[in-house]
């Protein structure tokens, strides 16, 4: 019997191709993102039910245009 020639395409191809994997399996870093803790957003509902997340800051910002309006004369002061 001959000797086995070890080195061969079928053998070096799973290697190469999982060589080429091996970039993809390092640890991922988390990302950093400019948001802080929950506690400085608000969450708030707009008229079709979706919720919205606000920084309270921007609430605390805000300007009142009057105070104790309905939400019928809200959405027709808006225009919608």
């Amino acid at each position: 019997m001959a000797p086995k020639n070890k080195f061969t395409r079928r053998g070096f191809l799973p290697i190469l191709g999982g060589s080429l994997l091996l970039p993809f399996l390092g640890e991922a870093k988390p990302t950093q993102t400019d948001q802080g803790p929950d506690d400085e957003y608000e969450t708030l509902i707009k008229p079709d039910g979706t919720p919205v997340k606000v920084r309270k800051s921007a609430l605390k910002d805000a300007k009142v245009v009057k105070k104790q309006i309905s939400n019928k004369k809200l959405l027709k002061w808006l225009g919608k």
